[in-house]
């Protein structure tokens, strides 16, 4: 059986396609290149000290396929005892892109607690815009999360 060039390529394509997985959203944002989680922010430390605190590489706790960063052992600790508590909202990614039905990347450094919940934002200027109206912003990013993370 002899296949034309054109159709070959068409073929190899079409199996290439066929062979890797759909990409979808990972439920936590760890960028491109890492599976650490938040840009190696201290996700306690935003309850705890109301400040972004960078993680230390060697106080690490692994959980929803991402490696989490702790300024300190207690932090790490409090984390592993309760994960959902503590980590962002919308897997650390732009809640305001979320409430619009996107996906961004979340900013470590523009971040609001907001009753009892973390949510990070693209940028400090998008934190703005966000916080004009959180409770509408959350009811739609609440809506829209799970349809994004199927994607």
């Amino acid at each position: 059986m002899h296949i034309q060039p054109l159709a070959r390529r068409a073929l190899i394509a079409l199996l290439l396609l066929l062979t890797f997985p759909v990409l979808a959203v990972d439920p936590v944002n760890t960028g491109r290149f890492s599976n650490v989680a938040i840009q190696g922010y201290d996700p306690v430390a935003y309850f705890e000290d109301s400040a972004a605190v960078p993680g230390k590489k060697d106080i690490t706790h692994e959980w929803n396929g991402a490696v989490w960063q702790f300024a300190s052992t207690a932090h790490r600790d409090l984390f592993a005892a309760d994960p959902e508590k503590y980590a962002p909202q919308y897997g650390g990614y732009c809640a305001y892109a979320a409430s619009k039905g996107k996906i961004a990347n979340g900013d470590a450094e523009a971040w609001t607690v907001w009753e009892g919940k973390l949510y990070l934002n693209y940028s400090k200027k998008v934190r703005e815009r966000w916080s004009t109206d959180i409770p509408g912003n959350v009811a739609k990013a609440d809506t829209n999360w799970p349809r994004l993370l199927a994607e």
